[in-house]
């Protein structure tokens, strides 16, 4: 990587790492949304913690990182490779948060903001059923999952650039990552629902 990509790499890092779940959370309510709740510092948690309105803006914020992270890195370059790199590392920036020691969501928000930049088509039908599975089961860990793992088929399906191909696989692992809890729950009948009285992270 040229020294240009590394410092867009770190920026557009530096750009996930802002926690709007946290910040909003103690501009509302005055308390951490880590130590409530799943302890999870997403718009889901929020939803279930603070409420509707503050959800829907974390959910909105946390996908305009992804689209500033993108926006960086075609300023930078012309290359479809930076840009993808750049929302990657938004999306490991919202995950892991240098700011908040590395205790951070679960990057869905984030994800969607990259992919629906970069490749709406797909994104949108992988969306769709993620949506389809949320209405269907009441399991927005489900839905999360299946977003993820429908992004790089669908990017292939539709004849987006290879490298497109490549660095969405690293995003559906890292959507995998973040959900190992919830996956081993949802295997086990455990997992809570949207609207569950005892949400988990």
């Amino acid at each position: 990587m040229t020294g240009v990509s590394i410092f867009a790499a770190v920026l557009s890092y530096l750009i996930g790492s802002v926690s709007f779940s946290y910040v909003i959370t103690r501009w509302v309510r005055g308390y951490d949304i880590r130590e409530h709740g799943s302890g999870n510092a997403g718009a889901t948690n929020m939803l279930r913690v603070v409420g509707k309105g503050p959800a829907a803006a974390v959910f909105i914020l946390d996908a305009l990182k992804g689209i500033a992270a993108i926006g960086l890195g075609s300023l930078l370059s012309e290359g479809q490779t930076l840009m993808m790199v750049c929302g990657i590392a938004a999306v490991i920036g919202h995950n892991w948060p240098i700011f908040l020691g590395f205790r951070g969501g679960k990057g869905i928000a984030t994800t969607i903001g990259v992919t629906a930049t970069l490749t709406l088509a797909a994104a949108l039908i992988a969306g769709a059923a993620a949506i389809l599975a949320i209405i269907l089961t009441r399991y927005v860990s489900l839905g999360s999952l299946i977003f993820a793992a429908g992004l790089p088929v669908m990017i292939a399906v539709l004849d987006y650039p290879t490298s497109y191909i490549y660095l969405s696989l690293v995003i559906t692992l890292l959507a995998f990552v973040r959900h190992a809890t919830n996956i081993r729950r949802l295997f086990a009948g455990t997992e809570s629902k949207l609207g569950s009285s005892k949400p988990r992270s």
